[in-house]
C-alpha cells in the first residue's frame, strides 16, 4: 500500500476507541459515596455518543457509557475499600435505562456490534465476579422504565428493587422490536440466575410492554417492589443488608484506597508500549506480538510494602496494562488475527515471579491483594474470550512462570525452544500453586484443569514439579507445551505454523477456538458467551434483523419490518 493510499484509508477509519477515563471526564454516570454505600446514577447525555449518527435518548447507552461503567466499578474496587454496596439507579425521571441504543446498533458494523456486546457482557460479569470473590454487592434500584440492556444491567446485580408506580416495568423487547436476542446475557440470567419459569420467560421475552409491579415479583423478574413514597427508604434498607454480607473492609476497617492514575502508555503507528508490556504489530503478516516483562526491581513481600507501592505494585500495574492492551487490540485492530505471546526476564524473572506468587497466595485475603487477584482473573478471562488466535512463543530469555504461565496456558498452542547444547540459554518454565486455581476461567476451572480435563494423573504429575525450572523436553513430557523444536527447526516450524493460521478463515477460527478453549463444564457464563458467539452473532447478520427491511434497520423510521418466514 503506498503512503498516499494508506493516509486516505487512515483518514476514513473510525477514531481509536479509548478505554481509559476518569470520573471528572464522565458524560453519562454520576458517582457518589455515603459511608459503605456508593451510588452510581445513570444520567446519560444524549448528545455525547461515542460515534456520530445517533442520540442516546431515554438513558440508552453505547460503548462509551459502558467504558465509564467499567471504570467506575474499578475505582470503587480499588479507591474506595470502605464501600460494600453499590446502588445502581437513574438520575432521570420515570426511566431507569432503555438499554443499548437502537440507532447506534442500526448504523454499526457487525464487528462493532459483537465487540460492543462482548465488552458489555464482561462488564456485567464483572459485577457478579466482585460479588462472589470480593464481597462488593450490587443493588439495582429500578426507579423507572427498565428495558433491554437496562434490565440486563439490573440482572447482573445481587438484587433488583422495582418502584411500584403502576407504570415502571422491566422488559427484554429485543425479539419483538428488533428481531435480535438480548445480547448481554438477558435470556441466560432470566433462566439460570433468576429461575423464571420457561413459559413465563417466553411471554416476557416476546412482549414489548414488559412486566410491572407484583407480577414482576411473582414471576421472579425482580426481588421486591416498593411504592414511590417508601422506595428510597427501602433502597437504603436493602443496601445496608447487602453491605452486612460483604468481605470488604468497610468504614470500620480504616483501609486506605489506591488511586488509579492514568496508565503510562505510548501508542505508535504499529506499537503500544507500557512499562511492563509491549505490543509490536506486523500489519503485513497480520500478527501482533505481546511481550510481558517480569519485574526487574525488588517487590514488597508484606502488606505495608504493598500498600505503600499502591498502583505501582507490579501485579496491579501489569494487570491494568494487560487489560488495556487487550481492549485496545480487540476494538482498534480488527485485521490482526494472531496474537503471539512472549515474556521477557530470563532466570531472574522466573525467580521474581515465583516470589510474587508466594506473596499473592500468602496475602490473598487482604482486600487490596484480593482485588488485584480479581483484576488479573478477569483480565486473563478477557484473553480467553478474545476472538484471536493465541500462540505462546517460549524462547531464550523468557519467563513463563506462575502468574505469567497463565498467559501460555490460555493460548491455543505453545512452542518452546529446546537448546540441548546450551543449558544456560535454554528457556525454562515454572508452575506455581497459583496455576491450580487462583485465576479460574469462566468455567470455574483452572487452565491446568481445562488442559488436562481434570484428570488426576496428569495434574498430579504437574504438581510434583511445582517450582522446578522445566526445559522444553520436560515441559513437553508433562503436556505443558505443544511442541519443543530445537534451534535448527525453531524458525521454520514457528513461521509455518503462524503463516498457516493467518491464512485460515477468521470466522472459522473464532468458532473453532471458542469450542476448544471452553471444553469444561457448562455454567451460566459459558452459556452467555457461547450464545453470544453463535446465536446472536448469526442473528445479527440475518436479513430479518439487518437487511434493508430488517427490524433493526427500520426501527424508528415508521416502516414495518419485512421478514423471510422460512425457518432456518
Amino acid at each position: 500500500m503506498n503512503s498516499v493510499h494508506q493516509a486516505e484509508v487512515q483518514a476514513l477509519a473510525p477514531a481509536r476507541v479509548e478505554y481509559q477515563t476518569h470520573p471528572n471526564q464522565y458524560r453519562h454516570l454520576k458517582l457518589s459515596f455515603d459511608g459503605e454505600i456508593a451510588t452510581l446514577a445513570i444520567d446519560i447525555d444524549e448528545s455525547a455518543g461515542l460515534r456520530e449518527g445517533y442520540k442516546l435518548k431515554l438513558n440508552s447507552y453505547d460503548l462509551g457509557v459502558d467504558i465509564e461503567l467499567n471504570d467506575a466499578v474499578s475505582r470503587i474496587r480499588f479507591e474506595h475499600p470502605e464501600v460494600r454496596t453499590v446502588v445502581i439507579t437513574s438520575a432521570k425521571d420515570k426511566v431507569f435505562c432503555s438499554g443499548a441504543n437502537i440507532f447506534m446498533l442500526g448504523v454499526s458494523s457487525h464487528a462493532w456490534k459483537v465487540n460492543f456486546c462482548k465488552f458489555t457482557n464482561e462488564t456485567r460479569n464483572g459485577l457478579e465476579d466482585s460479588s462472589q470473590h470480593s464481597g462488593l454487592k450490587f443493588l439495582a434500584a429500578v426507579n423507572g422504565a427498565c428495558a433491554g440492556g437496562g434490565y440486563e444491567l439490573a440482572l447482573a446485580c445481587d438484587e433488583i428493587l422495582l418502584v411500584d408506580d403502576r407504570s415502571s416495568a422491566v422488559s427484554l423487547p429485543e425479539v419483538p422490536l428488533l428481531g435480535v436476542l438480548p445480547g448481554t446475557g438477558g435470556l441466560t440470567r432470566v433462566t439460570d440466575k433468576r429461575r423464571v419459569r420457561h413459559d413465563l420467560a417466553d411471554i416476557f421475552c416476546t412482549s414489548v410492554e414488559g412486566v410491572r409491579g407484583q407480577r414482576a415479583k411473582d414471576w421472579r423478574l425482580v426481588d421486591d417492589i416498593a411504592k414511590p413514597a417508601v422506595f428510597a427508604q427501602k433502597v437504603q434498607e436493602r443496601a445496608q443488608a447487602l453491605a452486612a454480607q460483604s468481605l470488604r473492609p468497610g468504614v470500620s476497617g480504616h483501609a486506605k484506597g489506591v488511586t488509579l492514575n492514568p496508565l503510562n502508555r505510548t501508542i505508535e503507528a504499529d506499537a503500544i508500549r507500557y512499562p511492563h508490556l509491549s505490543i509490536e504489530i506486523d500489519r503485513a503478516k497480520r500478527t501482533a506480538t505481546f511481550t510481558a516483562k517480569a519485574p526487574n526491581t525488588s517487590q514488597p513481600s508484606d502488606i505495608a510494602g504493598i500498600e505503600a507501592a499502591g498502583e505501582q505494585w507490579f501485579p496491579l500495574a501489569f494487570a491494568r496494562e494487560l487489560e488495556d492492551a487487550i481492549l485496545q487490540m480487540r476494538t482498534n485492530e480488527l485485521d490482526i488475527g494472531v496474537w503471539l505471546i512472549k515474556t521477557e526476564g530470563g532466570a531472574a524473572g522466573v525467580q521474581a515471579l515465583q516470589a510474587l506468587d508466594a506473596v499473592l497466595l500468602a496475602h490473598q485475603n487482604h482486600w487490596l491483594v484480593r482485588e488485584t487477584i480479581g483484576l488479573l482473573r478477569r483480565t486473563f478471562s478477557r484473553l480467553d474470550l478474545s476472538s484471536r488466535s493465541l500462540f505462546a512463543l517460549i524462547e531464550s530469555g523468557s519467563c513463563f512462570a506462575g502468574t505469567f504461565l497463565e498467559l501460555a496456558l490460555a493460548c491455543d498452542r505453545s512452542y518452546m525452544l529446546m537448546l540441548p547444547d546450551d543449558e544456560a540459554a535454554t528457556p525454562k518454565i515454572s508452575v506455581s500453586e497459583a496455576n491450580f486455581g487462583l485465576y479460574p476461567m469462566i468455567t470455574n476451572q483452572s487452565r491446568l484443569e481445562r488442559r488436562f480435563y481434570n484428570e488426576a494423573p496428569a495434574l498430579d504429575a504437574v504438581r510434583a514439579n511445582l517450582g522446578k525450572a522445566l526445559d522444553a523436553d520436560a515441559a513437553l513430557g508433562l503436556g505443558l507445551v505443544t511442541a519443543n523444536p530445537d534451534d535448527i527447526d525453531w524458525t521454520d516450524e514457528v513461521r509455518i505454523a503462524i503463516e498457516e493460521r493467518v491464512s485460515m478463515s477468521p470466522d472459522a477460527m473464532t468458532g473453532l477456538e471458542a469450542n476448544l478453549r471452553f471444553n469444561g463444564p457448562e455454567n451460566m457464563l459459558t452459556r452467555i458467551f457461547g450464545r453470544l458467539t453463535a446465536w446472536q452473532n448469526w442473528i445479527f447478520q440475518r436479513p430479518n434483523a439487518v437487511g434493508e427491511k430488517g427490524a433493526l434497520k427500520v426501527y424508528g423510521k415508521g416502516d414495518k419490518a419485512v421478514f423471510d418466514w422460512n425457518r432456518v
